[in-house]
Parts: structure tokens; sequence; C-alpha cells
């Protein structure tokens, strides 16, 4: 059985059941060959507050539900994700333009998202609280209510998942973005695996939509918590909204990710680490590694290897052909990161390795010679573009690697372990790797950034308990309280 079959959601959004959206309808449009594969609802404001009022209805029965109904739709979910694999991979590569390899990585970690919290529906809610009077006190937790999640297109799937998995398995509706050119492998997946999984109608909606529906979804009395993942620029417009309208909000942003290089790192071992870091899915990931921080004794055979092993990536159509990276999301992307390249190299920058492209199909690139200067160096690319700096000692590595606004994710690279453990340890950053490259993830494992990069930790195992709910302070006595007035 297809659960992707375009009868059920052609043009249409997920508001207590499909339903033709008042914002009418947008292309689902293929990046590698500019072909219109579907056409899903294009939600605006109107559908947002109506997405939105019918969750609120729809939570209070959702949150009395018994937690191990709640775990048992999680569970169900995972399943269906696992077992729908290749045809939500179909769309994966088609639509977000993701090599089978990424395709088969969100599958899979969106199913282990839907495992790890339904082991949050029974995780205790509260604790006992020593009192100075003569009562019993306590903090127990309680759904947020409604959360809105704006998701965005690079890794759709996960993206959204991370957020609207745990926020229903600790008992709140949910009203979900999708970036509109991933609306369906990133928002219609999510919406469908759901319903086959048996959570109740209008506890989860799904508005795929432009900036207006991100902005009323931020601003809508009936949402409590607002996931964002994004652009650091756009996220610090839904943090000023969200404060204007004291709701809590969650930001994972953007960064410039950094890969320490110290001289006694293995050169082969290193430059195939550094070239998935930078030019996994494009560049297109928030911890792809941006700057290349490698030391001066060994930069300049680093960045000839790397430009080698550049040359030799193949990009085309990953459904047609097996690529090592597939097409940019679409041609102002595109341009941007040439823009980037370009000015980097007028700058003073050299180009090692591409710098070129065939529509949306843009070479790995290596730049030599960056300064602070160059922008492709300074900036968040989000491109297959690897830019390599040298520094003379690890203090001036610290010092290059903490100079960014940005804090995602940061590597060291070297034999010894408990050196690239101290480097680390002066660098702020939301998640570390010892000899491994910056794109890493688990479900279960803590996630964010610092700085420029977002609010913190908001994801795995207790962060996503804090991020969902609110807590309540409860006293209870025998009998009632006498005072002396």
């Amino acid at each position: 059985m297809s659960l992707l079959d375009p009868s059920h959601w052609s043009g249409k959004v997920a508001i207590g059941g499909w339903t033709p959206a008042a914002g009418g309808q947008t292309s689902v449009v293929e990046p590698a060959t500019g072909d219109t594969l579907e056409r899903v609802g294009s939600a605006n404001p109107e559908d947002v507050a109506r997405a939105s009022e019918r969750a609120a209805e729809a939570q209070r029965q959702w949150a009395r539900t018994p937690y191990t109904e709640r775990a048992a739709v999680l569970r169900r979910a995972g399943d269906l994700f696992t077992r729908h694999a290749d045809e939500i991979h179909h769309w994966l590569i088609r639509e977000a333009g993701c090599v089978p390899g990424k395709a088969a990585f969100e599958t899979d970690l969106a199913a282990q998202e839907c495992y790890e919290a339904a082991a949050l529906a029974s995780r205790p809610l509260g604790e006992l609280l020593p009192s100075a009077e003569p009562r019993l006190s306590m903090a127990r937790r309680l759904p947020a209510g409604v959360v809105g999640v704006i998701a965005p297109f690079n890794a759709p799937l996960v993206l959204a998942t991370r957020s609207v998995a745990p926020a229903l398995a600790l008992g709140n509706a949910v009203v979900l973005k999708p970036d509109p050119r991933t609306a369906v492998c990133g928002g219609v997946a999510v919406m469908r695996v759901f319903e086959e999984a048996g959570l109740p109608e209008g506890v989860l909606a799904v508005v795929p939509g432009g900036a207006d529906a991100g902005h009323q979804l931020v601003v809508d009395p009936h949402t409590h918590v607002v996931s964002f993942t994004g652009s650091t620029a756009a996220g610090r417009k839904v943090g000023a909204t969200a404060a204007e309208h004291l709701k809590r909000v969650h930001l994972e942003l953007g960064g410039n990710s950094a890969m320490i290089v110290l001289p006694d790192a293995d050169l082969e071992r290193a430059v195939s680490t550094a070239a998935f870091g930078s030019y996994f899915h494009q560049g297109q990931i928030c911890m792809t590694t941006g700057r290349h921080l490698v030391h001066a004794s060994i930069a300049d055979e680093y960045a000839e290897r790397l430009a080698h092993k550049a040359e030799q990536l193949t990009v085309g159509d990953p459904a047609k052909e097996e690529v090592a990276l597939g097409p940019i999301i679409d041609a102002p992307q595109r341009d941007k990161i040439h823009a980037l390249v370009t000015a980097s190299v007028e700058g003073g920058a050299r180009l090692a390795a591409g710098g070129t492209h065939e529509e949306l199909f843009y070479r790995p690139t290596v730049l030599t010679g960056v300064t602070d200067a160059s922008p492709a160096y300074a900036e968040e690319v989000f491109g297959p573009v690897a830019p390599i700096r040298a520094f003379s000692d690890v203090d001036e590595a610290v010092a290059l690697a903490t100079a960014s606004t940005y804090g995602l994710a940061l590597s060291v690279l070297t034999r010894d372990v408990m050196r690239g453990l101290e480097v680390a340890e002066r660098i702020p950053a939301g998640l570390v790797h010892i000899n491994d490259q910056t794109v890493n993830d688990e479900a279960l494992a803590p996630m964010g950034g610092v700085g420029a990069s977002g609010t913190g930790v908001r994801f795995g195992g207790t962060a996503s308990l804090e991020a969902f709910t609110e807590t309540r302070w409860i006293t209870v006595r025998a009998q009632e309280a006498t005072y002396p007035i």
C-alpha cells in the first residue's frame, strides 16, 4: 500500500483532515530537473489560524490519553518510517536532492526519533520537594499545549520529526510548517505516518507555507511553544516576535563549524573526513565543516589532497545515477554560494578546486589563502565549499575557531585524543567530535548550539522533556491551613 499516494493530499493541507488550502496551491519542483512532481496546498495565515485552533481542541483529549497509548502511537510511527522507507526515499531524492545514502540516513533517524520519543511518554513527570510547611510539595510537568514547529529544507524529514515526535509523546498537539520547497518529504510524509500510526485527528496539522504562515504560527494565541530550525537571520526574527508575544521559543540556527587539524593527524584519513564534512548533502547542513584550520606544517599537502579528492567526486542527478553530490535546492541558494566563492577569490583567496556549476549542480570547491575578510570563510556558505586556513600553534587555532559568532559543531583531528579534548574545552560549541567531522547526529544525543547558532540544547532525553512541557508547583495539606488574620 502506498503511504504517499497523492490522491490523499495533492493540493491540500492537513487541518483535522486533508482540506484545500485557503492560500491556494504551489508546485513541488525537482531541483535536479526543474520538473513539477506534484502540487501541495500553500497555507496562508488563515489556514494556520484554523489549524492552531483545531489543534488546541484536540490537544485536551490527547493529553488525557494514557501514556501507554501515546507511546504505542510513537512506536508504530517509527515502524512505519522503516516499512515505507523506499517510498519516502523517492521523495527525499527527487524533492530535496538527497543522494540515496543521505535519504536512508533521514528515514532511519526519523524512526529512531519516534522510538526515543515513545520512551519519553513514560519518563517521571516531576519530583517531590522538601517544604518547611506540613504539606506534600511537588513539581509536576504538564504538556505545553500546542507546539508550533517550523522546519527547513535541508534535512526535512529529520528536522521536522525531531520536534514533532517528542512534543506529541508528551501530550502536546503540533502544527508543523515545513519549508514549501520540501513540503512532501518534510510535511506530508510526517503527517501520513502519524495518521497511519493512529494519531487522533487534529492533534497534528501540516501547513506548508511562506514567511506569512510562519509569522502567524509564532503569534497565534493557541501556540504556546515554537520550535524553529533555520537560518540565524530568520531565527532572530522568530525569536524577537516570540518575545513580543511572551512565547517560549527554541532556536536551532546556522553554523560555520571549524575542523582543527593538528600536525600529528593521519593526513589521509583527515582529508577523507574533511571531504565528508564539507560536501555531505552539497554542504547544505547547519553542522557542515565550514572552516578547515590546518597546522602550517601540513596545510599545503592537506589542501592538495583535498582538492584532488574534490575533483574526483561525481555531481549529478541522484535519481538517475550514483553520485557523491546532488543538486543545490534552488537557484537563489546556488547564486548565494557562487557569490561568496567569487567574492573570496576576488579578495585574494585561491581556487584550488571547483568554483563552477552547471544549472543547480555545484562542483565541490576548495579555497586556500583565505582570511578574516574572505566571505566564504567568514560567513555560513551552506554549500559544498571548503576554505582552508593555516595556523602556527594551538593558541592561534583556538583563537581562529573562537573568532566566529557561531557555536554549533567543532571537530579536532589528532592522534593525541586527550590533547584534542583539551583544545576543544577552550572553544564554545554545542557539539564536539574528536577524530571525526562536524556532521553527526543521533536521536538520543543532545543537540543545539550557542551564540549565533541557537539557544542551546533542546533535543534528546531530558532536553526534549524540558522543551515541550511546563512545570507546575503543587502542594497538598491534610487539613485546611489556618492563618492569624
